[in-house]
């Protein structure tokens, strides 16, 4: 049942490709319902009908915004290139990320010429500026629920918040598909379509029609010698297997909780990945390296790899999480790599021109 208001008309629903944790109801007169999978649901009212009241029996817990949302208070990284895809990136003006820790180019733009002001960590918001910026919404990414008492406050101060659950979509399809709903909070669906629709023709030319039989680890080193890795059912690791790898730690044993990463010894690191054709070091954490050296300064036990052995030894670049729009660019450059591997007398012009993946000297 999509009634919500005996003054609002039904018309259909938005269709979604992967997307499973959001959905959005459309009404005559330009009226969206976006409804997402913690329960939370926002009316969006068109800004042409200003004019209009919004019905008076909307139910409660319903929060009412008007399009184009401006002024938010950006908390979740991987957004902000959603943003920048559809162009939309007017709509934000403040962020809980610093400047310099922005990798994307836009962004740092933007906060550099004061159109993007930093507003404080999520977990410890500028209330002040924020009041004072009239800001209405922020765009929050499920840390948040680590900090309910922001959350509380927030709301205290007539803020609303939606969270991005982007990260809980099982195929990395789902989670790019994200960009539909702010495509709808802030008027740029065509331009939020066609954004996704790139990506997802990428993901078609990246996607194997057949294993490669490649075996890769993706990973990297915490200040303490432990080993970080993506657990199976994480979307790096399925983005592996998509472009036609195996993962090297599929067997291993997960603890419960919703994170995608976890901690391991090197020596279950060690068990599983000695004998991969490809090591995929994770630089968004410890920061990038350049050579297989950087690696061995780490541990000597990797001189045992491989991938190390054989030169296969890759890194994925510090920008690649926050280009959250660039997954379908980053699966076919995998899956060009994997094509490239144990290969002697073959053109690796290509690698040159990767974005995200470069080889370790």
């Amino acid at each position: 049942d999509h009634t919500i208001s005996g003054q609002l008309v039904y018309t259909h629903s938005m269709e979604t490709d992967y997307a499973k944790e959001f959905t959005v109801d459309y009404y005559e007169g330009g009226y969206a319902l976006i409804t997402l999978s913690d329960q939370s649901r926002f009316l969006c009212v068109p800004d042409s009908q200003k004019e209009i009241l919004v019905p008076e029996d909307i139910p409660e817990d319903i929060v009412v915004l008007r399009q184009p949302v401006s002024n938010i208070y950006l908390a979740a990284s991987a957004v902000m290139d959603m943003f920048r895809s559809m162009d939309a990136m007017d709509c934000i003006t403040l962020s809980s990320i610093e400047q310099n820790a922005w990798h994307i180019e836009e962004a740092r733009a933007a906060m550099e010429q004061g159109k993007i002001l930093y507003a404080g960590k999520y977990s410890a918001p500028d209330y002040e500026l924020l009041k004072a910026s009239d800001c209405t919404l922020t765009v929050q990414s499920t840390m948040l629920e680590h900090v309910p008492e922001v959350k509380e406050q927030l709301e205290l101060l007539g803020i609303h918040v939606f969270e991005d659950h982007s990260s809980y979509e099982e195929s990395p399809l789902g989670r790019m598909e994200w960009i539909k709903v702010y495509g709808v909070l802030t008027g740029h669906e065509t331009e939020a379509e066609a954004a996704y629709a790139v990506q997802k023709a990428a993901f078609e030319r990246g996607t194997a029609s057949e294993e490669l039989h490649k075996k890769v680890a993706f990973f990297n080193v915490t200040t303490t010698g432990a080993i970080n890795i993506r657990k199976p059912e994480d979307y790096i690791a399925k983005m592996i297997r998509m472009a036609g790898g195996t993962y090297a730690l599929d067997g291993i044993e997960v603890p419960e909780g919703a994170t995608g990463t976890m901690n391991i010894q090197m020596e279950q690191f060690y068990a599983g990945a000695q004998d991969a054709d490809v090591l995929i070091y994770n630089s968004t954490i410890a920061g990038e390296i350049h050579s297989v050296q950087e690696l061995l300064d780490k541990s000597p036990l990797f001189a045992d790899f491989k991938a190390v052995k054989e030169g296969e030894v890759w890194c994925m670049s510090a920008d690649f999480f926050q280009n959250s729009m660039e997954l379908g660019t980053a699966l076919q450059e995998i899956h060009e790599m994997l094509l490239l591997t144990g290969e002697e007398n073959i053109d690796k012009s290509r690698e040159g021109e990767f974005t995200f993946l470069y080889r370790l000297e």
